[in-house]
């Protein structure tokens, strides 16, 4: 219906179908329409007034069978269309197989570089950040048809292995390691940093031992594989709890015999330049700093090794898109990568490479930092959402089955909508009592709309959800505003792929729950009559599928009972 009403608007007011797409809207209340076209976009080309406009378009387009009424409103012309066909439109919609999903993407691959912890570090609040936002992109970018290659770039190479190193053999042993693990290699990591201010020569030796791990000295190569393999097995045990996968783990390290080739790209481009014994690109003209390629040392530098990421990627996977989810601290130096791969002749990275920031996340107002040991753990965060969510389902409902799995669903659901509830450019201050606030907008809170939903279904013995119904018991205005929020879905997936944003999906999941809540409380559902009953059902069955498949796009998963 709505695509007959583009084509009824771009007929009448000579205009292209897309660009009257992009230009219609669902208008916030009722008594405003079920459509609306704003006219303001063509007051300066068509010289009239938007007024005159509306007024003109609804003449051309006249009498037409699914429009109820036209009317115009000061710039807006809103289209009222008959209830009953309207209704049927939409609940016909909303019961395609896969509804949301696209074809837009097929054929296409889009890779994916997000959470990518530093080696030897915690997993922090911080990196909780980009593992959310990036594995939420991942699944619309796969509702929409792109085969996705999801990245963890590891950052498992650098100078502060050559500090780690510095700091096992001065004050570590092999027995704290095996037994603290990561912790034990942040608290040596923390100590040198506390020792370098009083002596600087430790600085001097860290950077060293960097050196042998380039020259492939196999005592620190030794220690640094130990190193990493005690890092993954904890952060795969995060991974787990979140419920993410990654295809790829391709850390900084595994570029390290590719970053040759990127300095002898630049140096037959005639890029590379020397700045006080090191190599850079000179970026001046474009208003940046230059780019850090080789140090003095001969040693590569993290710029070095995501230039050489890109090029190993596109030609691999031949990618549509590269996206990086990273903090918008780092947005300088992915717009140096960028252009130095621009610099190369290489067209397709304005359009291919994106750099996706995300706000700052401070502890109570400081910011986060391991060097001072100012950090929450990921894992603490996530388990201690679960027991919260237990203890209230023993106190609410301790004969509940599985408490323990919907426990973890609902405590780390919760924590990953907190996230995904707002733009993900906004800095976020993490507060316990906050994040672990189970009521109004929340993610329990749409989970809890999704089991009643399913328990609705299951009371409802005889439902069968492929009946024919009669559309005709759905013209409750409760009733034609949810639908009026589920049939959205397809263009909510659209817009979050296109402005990389997941909490446009969030908040449409809590659009629809708070919508079907409405409905609920108006509109009885297990009436006597049979034919009322099975209209009222399948808008629930409707609702239940949708939201489930809106919070899979987060990453959050929906228990059948809480």
């Amino acid at each position: 219906m709505k695509n007959q009403i583009i084509e009824l608007i771009s007929n009448a007011a000579e205009l292209d179908k897309e660009t009257v797409a992009n230009i219609l809207e669902i208008p916030p209340k009722a008594d405003m329409g079920d459509y609306a076209f704003p006219c303001f976009q063509l007051a300066k080309t068509l010289r009239k007034a938007p007024p005159m406009i509306a007024a003109d378009i609804a003449e051309k387009i006249g009498n037409v069978d699914i429009i109820d009424r036209l009317e115009v409103k000061g710039a807006y012309l809103n289209f009222f269309l008959k209830k009953e066909m309207f209704v049927k439109s939409m609940m016909e919609n909303a019961s395609v197989d896969n509804f949301g999903a696209s074809t837009v993407g097929n054929g296409k691959t889009i890779c994916i570089d997000y959470s990518s912890p530093n080696v030897a570090k915690n997993f922090h609040v911080g990196h909780l950040r980009t593992t959310i936002i990036g594995n939420s992109l991942y699944k619309i970018f796969s509702k929409l048809g792109y085969k996705v290659e999801r990245i963890n770039h590891l950052g498992d190479w650098g100078t502060q292995f050559g500090k780690l190193i510095v700091a096992y053999k001065a004050w570590g042993s092999k027995e704290a390691v095996e037994k603290d693990g990561v912790a034990e290699l942040m608290r040596l990591y923390v100590k040198f940093h506390e020792e370098a201010e009083k002596d600087d020569s430790l600085n001097d030796e860290a950077r060293g031992w960097f050196t042998k791990m380039e020259q492939g000295n196999e005592e620190a190569l030794e220690i640094w594989q130990w190193f990493v393999d005690i890092s993954l097995k904890e952060y795969k045990g995060t991974y787990e709890l979140l419920g993410m996968e990654f295809d790829h783990y391709l850390g900084e390290s595994f570029y390290r015999d590719k970053t040759a080739d990127v300095v002898k790209r630049l140096q037959d481009a005639n890029l590379l330049k020397e700045s006080e014994g090191a190599q850079i690109v000179d970026l001046e003209e474009y208003n940046m700093a230059p780019c850090l390629i080789m140090k003095k040392d001969g040693s590569s530098i993290y710029a070095t090794r995501d230039l050489a990421a890109i090029f190993y990627r596109k030609e691999r996977w031949n990618f549509e898109k590269c996206l990086y989810v990273t903090g918008q601290e780092q947005k300088l130096h992915f717009a140096q990568v960028f252009k130095v791969v621009e610099l190369l002749g290489n067209e397709w990275a304005k359009d291919s490479l994106v750099h996706i920031p995300y706000g700052l996340v401070s502890l109570e107002g400081a910011k986060l930092s391991t060097r001072s040991g100012n950090i929450i753990y990921a894992e603490d965060i996530l388990k201690e959402a679960i027991e919260k969510v237990k203890a209230t389902i023993e106190e609410k409902n301790p004969s509940l089955e599985d408490k323990d799995e919907v426990a973890k669903i609902v405590g780390v659901g919760a924590i990953l909508f907190h996230d995904l509830y707002n733009q993900r450019i906004k800095d976020v201050s993490f507060k316990w009592d906050k994040v672990l606030n189970f009521d109004g907008e929340t993610g329990p809170y749409v989970q809890y709309t999704y089991v009643r939903c399913a328990s609705i279904l299951r009371n409802v013995t005889d439902f069968n959800p492929d009946a024919e119904i009669d559309y005709s018991k759905l013209l409750d205005e409760e009733a034609i505003a949810l639908l009026k929020e589920i049939s959205r879905f397809p263009q909510v997936v659209l817009d979050a792929a296109e402005k990389y944003e997941p909490c446009i999906i969030a908040r449409f999941a809590m659009d629809v729950a708070q919508s079907f809540s409405r409905f609920y409380n108006a509109c009885r559902i297990n009436v006597e009559d049979d034919v009322v009953r099975n209209a009222r059902v399948k808008l629930v069955y409707l609702t239940k599928n949708t939201l489930k498949d809106a919070l899979d796009l987060l990453g959050i998963q929906c228990p059948e009972q809480m």
